[in-house]
């Protein structure tokens, strides 16, 4: 994004002048901070750029989109408020329709308070379908990065195609954010965030082999300040920022935002004693809404947010963001790999009923050309064990069966035209095609799955030949795997969705190139992946094979 000083924000804000302002909170108390100064500022105790944090949008609809920045001083601060001081600061904001940010459409005022950890959420609408805009933040003197956004076809126009790149699982700890920044590179129209954006441990605790790189601040997240402070420190990462300031996001959380492998009011652990562990979910969703580019209606209300949501961008798609950890029931059989009775329960659900209704009630009106589901977890099956007993990740979709059934038959019977589930959640990516019945390999293919590995998590992983992988022998369905870091970048036009599964050779050092590993394609109404290219192996990797217990060891090992 271009350098932009003071002044350039001073003259573009006269132009402002005759641009009607979108509200974004009630009215100010504080001084208008385009008359404020560094003086009168310090006067209240703000006394250096509190713009440390980056600024960020998301969801997106054909009008316009949600801007987001923090007011951070002290990013690090142990009590979580960033080194501000206790007070409101009145912050303006700014929609310019070209990058060089001369030309303002939109501007106005908003309250950055500390009751919400100063964090800005301004809601733009009434701007033009389609189209790329730009915008920053200021207080006083002080003046944000600028970003990059866009809004969406109109309802009845595809638009032209849309590049979405969507990832999952950065471990601060285990690696440098490199993945975040050539995905920033690749100038995407849209990101998808699949969870475990932050990791809740305390340094020197989830660690990878020869030790992590850097350390993270303060205990296990169990406050509002060590989830503030966590998020802050994450949100300092320089790769991380630049991803947030390319595009527009679409975020949902999966486990490690609050606790690992938690289900809805249980632990990761119930046979340990939590008591607190209901105000710590409090805690970690307060502090999840402050820092992330949502909608007032994701605002937490005590225990609970609203989280699952449907986006649409314009005829071409529809994404229906899930939240597969607030409503679930507990896992049957403990997080891990098991033959376990209770996943196929059919009272047991990873949706809750009401997300269940509403996302049948979806499918069945929808008129999109695509029909993706932004979620958690593996939602194919993935039996391990090549006898007759079934041995599934049970905090997965396999163990909840009826449950991913129930969906599956939903789209089926609603003739929705090209069903993808997207995923996260399992630090590596696979490509699979989605069954009513996976005992039965001969059977149809009803839609895809495409599964993004880590950013960062586990460290730097290793290159194998996918078709030796085990799992793919015992589950045809699967097509690809691969145990990088990196993220998916995809193309969805008309005709076809191509998914291109990008990795970075190494995360425990700065600065790696990154490269296509494979690339597939799902065809419009051929329901399934189709892989259009293998990058070649290195000769001296391909004897290597890569285990059923490794894999599961990559996924379940935990503190």
């Amino acid at each position: 994004m271009p350098h932009l000083d003071r002044r350039s924000f001073l003259v573009t804000g006269l132009a402002a002048g005759a641009v009607a302002a979108v509200p974004a909170t009630s009215a100010l108390a504080e001084p208008d901070p385009t008359a404020e100064t560094a003086q009168s500022l310090a006067s209240r105790g703000l006394r250096t750029d509190p713009f440390t944090l980056g600024v960020a949008s998301g969801d997106p609809d054909h009008s316009g989109f949600v801007i987001w920045t923090r007011l951070a001083t002290q990013p690090l601060a142990e009590d979580g408020m960033g080194g501000m001081p206790l007070r409101p600061f009145a912050v303006q904001w700014q929609i310019y329709s070209d990058e060089r940010c001369h030309r303002v459409v939109r501007s106005g005022v908003a309250k950055a308070v500390p009751e919400w950890g100063h964090s800005v959420h301004v809601e733009v609408d009434g701007l033009r379908s389609d189209h790329e805009y730009w915008y920053r933040f200021r207080v006083g003197p002080y003046v944000s990065p600028a970003g990059r956004a866009r809004t969406a076809p109109h309802p009845l126009s595809f638009g032209g195609a849309l590049a979405m790149a969507f990832v999952s699982c950065a471990q601060y700890e285990h690696g440098y954010f490199t993945s975040y920044r050539r995905l920033a590179e690749d100038h995407p129209d849209l990101v998808l965030h699949l969870g475990d954006y932050q990791y809740e441990y305390t340094k020197d605790t989830y660690t990878i082999p020869g030790g992590n790189i850097r350390d993270h601040e303060g205990p296990e997240t169990e406050t509002l300040a060590g989830y503030r402070q966590r998020h802050a420190q994450y949100k300092t990462d320089p790769d991380l920022q630049a991803a947030h300031a390319a595009a527009p996001w679409l975020v949902v959380w999966d486990d490690h935002e609050l606790d690992n492998n938690w289900a809805d009011e249980v632990p990761e652990r119930p046979e340990v004693p939590q008591p607190n562990f209901l105000a710590r979910r409090e805690a970690a969703f307060r502090a999840y809404y402050e820092n992330m580019p949502l909608r007032r209606t994701s605002i937490p209300r005590g225990i609970d947010m609203q989280l699952y949501r449907r986006v649409r961008w314009g005829a071409l798609a529809t994404f229906h963001m899930l939240d597969t950890r607030q409503y679930r029931d507990d896992q049957g059989c403990g997080d891990g790999y098991d033959d376990c009775p209770a996943a196929v329960d059919p009272a047991r659900s990873i949706t809750g009923a009401a997300q269940e209704a509403w996302l049948l009630d979806g499918f069945r009106k929808s008129r999109a050309r695509w029909d993706v589901l932004g979620q958690q977890v593996f939602f194919a099956q993935r039996d391990n064990n090549a006898g007759p007993a079934k041995v599934t990740s049970q905090d997965a979709w396999d163990g909840y069966v009826a449950s991913r059934r129930r969906i599956t038959q939903g789209w089926v019977d609603a003739k929705v035209r090209n069903a993808v589930v997207l995923t996260g959640d399992v630090h590596a990516h696979w490509a699979s095609d989605l069954k009513l019945d996976y005992d039965d390999p001969t059977g149809p293919s009803v839609g895809a799955e495409l599964v993004a590995t880590s950013i960062s998590t586990g460290g730097d992983g290793a290159d194998s030949d996918p078709s030796t992988h085990p799992f793919l022998a015992i589950n045809p369905h699967l097509k690809f795997y691969n145990n990088q870091r990196g993220y998916v970048l995809t193309t969805i036009e008309r005709d076809r969705m191509t998914a291109d599964f990008k990795v970075v050779p190494r995360v425990t050092e700065p600065g790696a190139e990154v490269y296509t590993r494979a690339t597939f394609v799902v065809e419009d109404r051929v329901p399934g992946v189709q892989q259009t290219y293998l990058r070649p192996m290195d000769p001296a990797l391909r004897s290597r094979q890569v285990t059923v217990e490794e894999t599961v060891e990559w996924e379940t090992r935990r503190p």
